[in-house]
């Protein structure tokens, strides 16, 4: 760390945000773990821990689009709060389904789903207002490198959490806990004191403005690299999280609190990750280190797949963590310290897109593959795919920086002000 980790701190508004989302994100981590676990306990099947990722995730692929439309009209601050106050509804309902006790797999599935539909609206929202909570625009990178270690450092608690109270309370009281943790990100929202936007009028009507928004990323190349790139890792390397729980039960016969443990493990290396883009100067070549970091990815996941040593394995389960970071934030920081500020929704929709939803139909390819080749040889294979893809971007930067050599009075995109 030095001392430019903590810089988005001096933002009043971005201070609160950050304490109130950190114990919502526990909650959801908690939930997570023990949806993953009480769906593996009901049918010890590996593809149907794919359909749960899918139904959670493909919904948000299916409405993003709107939600970045809409987050772009209206008021994003109203629109996080309602989404917030939607998602702690959802925790309340599955809570109750539950505790009740008579509950089959495709009820948790469906609820599921419907969180799904509200993180449609919810990531463009929350993402866009992260822009607004910053005094100090130069403070954004790392106001967003900050949001994902607090993303990993709950999934870092979450799980852990989960995987005990899972074991000595059940999985009523994981759900619950999830439900009552909303209240602190709906309170921190209201202490907020944003700046006063004017209503706009809207002329365009909503798939004129979808179009719009395509547009602008197909003649922005900084931005469809990226989006490219997290959209290939989202389909086929990051849904390598779904069979953790097999790791747990099946080739490390443990129990639930071992299942919370690998996943902790890979939220620490991501934590780690997350706080070492945080510690960045400004000026440092992002791109670069996606690259690098995606290198790391692959090596982690190749070299995890078939560790028969469970500690050995915690160490490549980190090391994985730390690599699938930059996936995530650093193709958000170059995202938007790029897109212009009347798409910022729509361009983020798209980002959500790309990760919310190739990982559902990425679960759903893993969930198959490995019931017919075994979850090691899936897990690997996602490894090599990530190292292929971490080779191909490397080849890529030099081809542009060949460009810029041979063609200097081209003009420069403005995502290089960071490279």
């Amino acid at each position: 760390m030095n001392i430019n980790t903590f810089n988005a701190f001096k933002s009043r508004n971005y201070r609160l945000y950050f304490a109130g989302q950190s114990v919502s994100l526990i909650g959801t981590w908690m939930q997570k773990t023990a949806v993953s676990w009480v769906v593996y306990s009901l049918t010890h099947s590996q593809f149907m821990l794919g359909v749960t990722l899918f139904a959670s995730l493909f919904p948000s692929f299916l409405f993003s689009f709107v939600g970045g439309v809409v987050a772009d009209r209206y008021n994003r601050f109203r629109l996080l709060l309602a989404t917030q106050a939607a998602s702690m509804i959802q925790a309340v309902l599955l809570t109750a389904l539950v505790f009740w006790g008579h509950y089959v797999v495709w009820e948790i599935i469906a609820l599921s789903a419907i969180l799904g539909v509200i993180n449609a609206f919810d990531v463009p929202a929350r993402q866009s207002l992260v822009y607004e909570m910053v005094n100090s625009k130069a403070d954004l990178p790392n106001a967003l490198a900050l949001n994902s270690s607090m993303v990993n450092l709950s999934r870092l608690i979450g799980p852990g959490i989960a995987g005990l109270v899972l074991e000595k309370f059940g999985d009523t009281v994981c759900f619950g806990a999830n439900a009552l943790s909303f209240i602190a990100v709906i309170g921190s929202l209201l202490m907020m004191r944003l700046p006063k936007t004017d209503s706009k009028k809207h002329d365009k009507n909503i798939f004129f403005e979808l179009k719009e928004g395509f547009t602008y990323i197909s003649k922005t190349p900084s931005i469809k690299v990226v989006l490219i790139m997290l959209a290939m890792i989202s389909l086929m390397v990051l849904p390598f999280s779904t069979l953790i729980p097999v790791y747990a039960k099946d080739i490390f016969k443990g129990t639930a609190s071992t299942f919370g443990v690998i996943d902790s493990v890979i939220g620490l290396g991501a934590f780690s990750g997350a706080i070492f883009l945080a510690s960045l100067k400004p000026g440092r070549n992002l791109k670069k280190i996606l690259a690098i970091n995606t290198l790391i990815f692959g090596g982690g996941l190749v070299l995890f797949s078939h560790m028969p040593s469970y500690p050995l394995a915690l160490v490549f389960a980190a090391i994985t963590g730390f690599g699938m970071m930059s996936q995530i934030t650093i193709s958000n920081t170059l995202i938007q310290t790029t897109v212009a500020p009347e798409m910022r929704g729509r361009v983020i929709s798209f980002y959500a897109m790309a990760f919310f939803g190739m990982q559902p139909l990425g679960g759903l390819l893993v969930g198959s593959v490995s019931q017919w080749i075994g979850t090691p040889d899936t897990v690997m294979a996602e490894g090599a795919v990530a190292l292929l893809i971490g080779l191909l971007h490397f080849r890529f930067l030099r081809k542009r920086k060949l460009k810029k050599v041979t063609a200097p009075t081209l003009e420069q995109q403005p995502i290089n002000t960071l490279a």
